[in-house]
């Protein structure tokens, strides 16, 4: 930490500034912080050797230009009205209508270590408050930042809009590039060029969302997978979310992120707060996949809880698309000895074991083992399974409950609802107020008690409606909205249940990916990426949401040769390739597979266990490819073996495919390359590349600098194929 004063930039009324510098793992941040004055983000950034805050505030000094303010407005952290800043503010509310023009200047700065700063700002004529907290990862330079605001009056504040900060962005990152999709179509990225004025994304769909992601990339138009600058940004927030870029008339721009709270849904009385999720940033010089590692490194260190960060990440079968609500106890361990035979680790019963669950409008809520379908409990199917050797993980869909059940006839004033509105209908279900003790109670209670009879080791923890209305009559919102305060309960019950049961992991999925976020993984050890398994389309998926998330919390699982929601039919090779790049499950009828797929499966899943550490601890990189083909793989920490996968999604214009260069070998070393998937030569006529090279034998060998360099052509293979190049250092 640096803190230094100088000459204060024009419009100051000061003497002298006062600057804070935090610089770790490749970040810099430089802030001014001058007491009695508004803070100002100088630079966020990649580090600038030998750059100081009083240096780049003076190479940025501004003047008067024809229509505009006599005086340069400098932007503060928050951009609040009372600061005469044009464009959208980063914080505004009111009193009644009064109030408004917030003014927040520096009242106290705190230093902690080299990577935190706490600046404390008030506006003593209003009596607010507002601390900015600012912290930089040493291990991944990952800057964290969020805003705390208090009431300091008697007089209740109510707050519109609060983002975590106002962010300052490089002009010259022109390209936006935005997550969208819907179900079973998430994270599809939206490039959107060079533009002025705002681009703004909002989600009330009380989740995540499939079609909003809380986050985006500013990239420079130069920028690839590897090279080029570019900024990552995302809030780790689970609910209702706002995310605005905005790029002004005089150059600059500012990215905003923060929960998106309904109206009168904030309102502080005397001395209580109101803090925002944080925001997360991650700037590279490296390309998208420089921002990528970040990200992904930030989730091993900061978020993955202790019972799953060293633990190999187990094969999963599940039982949905296999029986869906048909369950029979005979069928269901027919199928888990049918999964232990290829090689699963851990067996979920999905949906339809509990109460009047027959169908899915009924028994959501009542959390307890059907005695129609199980009369002697769990437990015949669980001590099977364990038998067998694997894990015993079961679903829960703990926030919502259906009219047609126990729970609701006895408690119909459980529910989210707002007075005099119609509820929107939605799968059947509705949405329980966690923010009412007895529910919360409830609900942690009977989840516990089934983790405790059966031992069970996960939950697939889902969550398959949007919530419209969300209005509590308790104590803590009194009829007005409370999403928020939802969000933080559905934490505070798999943070309880965790407490509770050491050994329990539990998976988020909504739907599939809309609630795949850094706050919820905070508390959950995988996401479910998406529900669905056609294996073309996880491709395109899975490599969306690899610019944030790590392969070991991305849930990739082999399904039906004929797709459930898609209706297109693939190889088992095919599904087994694309499966193998993430955190690998099963989710079909094994049953009705032949004996050469299930061959084919059982040595997929042995080779992603012999690939495993590789796969989920190696460095992941994307490669630049045609929109036909995806190509990713896995380094070591050493530089001594990789995994790439390439994929062929669809027929290409050209007759020959591009070489694939291959990235992130360490130039002097000698590799041998392999192609150890599939198991027979796929090219669609010989002789090839595989034969010269000797591809599907032993392999050549060869520079990391002439793989990365010149690279590889690959054979001409059918669409829906996925060939594994497996490299191994001769050094």
């Amino acid at each position: 930490m640096n803190h230094s004063s100088d000459n204060t930039p024009a419009g100051e009324n000061a003497a002298s500034a006062a600057y804070y510098e935090l610089r770790a793992a490749g970040t810099f941040l430089a802030i001014e912080a001058t007491p009695s004055h508004r803070p100002i983000i100088v630079y966020a950034g990649p580090d600038i050797a030998g750059a100081t805050a009083s240096d780049l505030t003076l190479l940025s000094s501004s003047q008067h230009a024809p229509g505009s303010a006599s005086v340069p407005v400098p932007a503060s952290i928050m951009n609040e009205l009372g600061g005469g800043m044009s464009g959208p503010a980063g914080f505004t509310g009111h009193r009644d209508g009064r109030d408004w023009e917030v003014y927040l200047r520096v009242a106290n700065v705190e230093t902690h270590d080299s990577n935190r700063i706490i600046i404390h700002c008030e506006d003593a004529r209003l009596r607010l408050a507002a601390t900015h907290t600012f912290t930089i990862d040493p291990a991944t330079g990952i800057l964290t930042a969020n805003t705390q605001i208090e009431n300091l009056s008697d007089a209740i504040f109510e707050i519109d809009w609060c983002a975590a900060l106002c962010l300052p962005f490089n002009p010259e990152l022109s390209r936006f590039l935005s997550f969208t999709g819907r179900w079973s179509g998430e994270f599809h990225i939206e490039e959107i060029p060079a533009f002025q004025g705002s681009i703004l994304r909002e989600n009330t769909r009380g989740r995540t969302s499939h079609d909003v992601f809380p986050g985006g990339i500013l990239a420079a138009p130069e920028t690839t997978q590897t090279s080029g600058p570019a900024a990552a940004f995302h809030l780790a927030w689970s609910g209702n979310h706002r995310m605005r870029v905005d790029r002004h008339n005089d150059g600059r721009g500012f990215v905003q992120l923060g929960a998106l709270n309904c109206p009168g849904e904030v309102r502080l009385a005397a001395q209580e707060t109101y803090r925002t999720p944080d925001m997360l940033v991650a700037w590279s010089n490296h390309g998208f996949n420089g921002a990528s590692h970040a990200f992904h490194d930030h989730i091993a260190v900061n978020a993955i809880d202790a019972r799953s960060q060293t633990k190999p990440r187990p094969v999963h079968y599940n039982t949905w698309e296999a029986v869906y609500f048909l369950h029979d106890e005979a069928t269901l361990i027919e199928l888990a000895e049918n999964a232990a035979k290829v090689g699963a680790e851990r067996f979920v019963l999905d949906d339809g074991w509990f109460g009047g669950r027959r169908h899915d409008a009924a028994g959501l809520g009542d959390w307890f083992v059907s005695k129609d379908v199980y009369p002697d409990g769990l437990h015949p199917l669980v001590n099977r399974v364990r038998e067998l050797g694997m894990e015993f993980g079961l679903w829960f869909e703990p926030e919502m409950v259906n009219p047609d059940s126990d729970l609701y006839r006895a408690h119909p004033d459980w529910v989210l609802h707002a007075s005099g509105v119609d509820a929107v209908p939605f799968r059947g279900q509705m949405t329980l107020d966690l923010t009412k003790d007895a529910v919360f109670d409830y609900l942690f209670s009977a989840i516990g008690d089934c983790v405790t009879e059966y031992a069970i080791d996960y939950i697939k923890w889902d969550m398959n409606r949007d919530t419209h209305h969300p209005a509590s009559d308790g104590v803590l919102s009194g009829g007005r909205a409370a999403m928020h305060h939802q969000t933080e309960a559905v934490y505070r019950l798999m943070r309880a249940l965790r407490d509770a049961h050491p050994q329990l992991e539990i998976e988020s999925c909504s739907s599939g990916g809309a609630r795949a976020d850094f706050g919820v993984l905070r508390h959950t050890d995988r996401v479910w990426t998406s529900d669905n398994n056609d294996a073309r389309q996880r491709q395109v998926i899975q490599r969306g949401a690899s610019h944030f998330f790590p392969l070991r919390v991305l849930g990739s699982h082999v399904g039906p040769k004929r797709c459930h929601i898609t209706g297109r039919r693939f190889t088992m090779a095919f599904r087994v390739a694309t499966a193998v790049f993430g955190h690998m499950g099963m989710e079909l009828d094994l049953r009705q597979e032949n004996p050469a797929d299930l061959a084919v499966l059982k040595a997929g899943i042995a080779l992603y266990k012999n690939h495993r550490a590789l796969i989920h601890h190696g460095r992941f990189w994307r490669l630049d490819t045609t929109p036909e083909t995806n190509a990713v793989g896995c380094v070591s920490t050493d530089h001594k073996e990789a995994l790439f996968s390439y994929a062929k999604l669809d027929t290409e214009v050209a007759t020959h495919p591009r070489r694939l260069r291959f990235v992130g070998l360490d130039p002097a070393m000698q590799y041998r390359i392999r192609i150890v998937w599939p198991d027979r030569n796929p090219s669609i006529s010989t002789p090839s590349i595989i034969d010269a090279v000797d591809l599907m034998g032993d392999g050549a060998v060869f520079s990391g600098s002439t793989l990365m360099e010149f690279g590889v052509v690959p054979p001409l293979i059918f669409p829906d194929t996925c060939l594994f190049y497996h490299l191994k250092s001769e050094d």
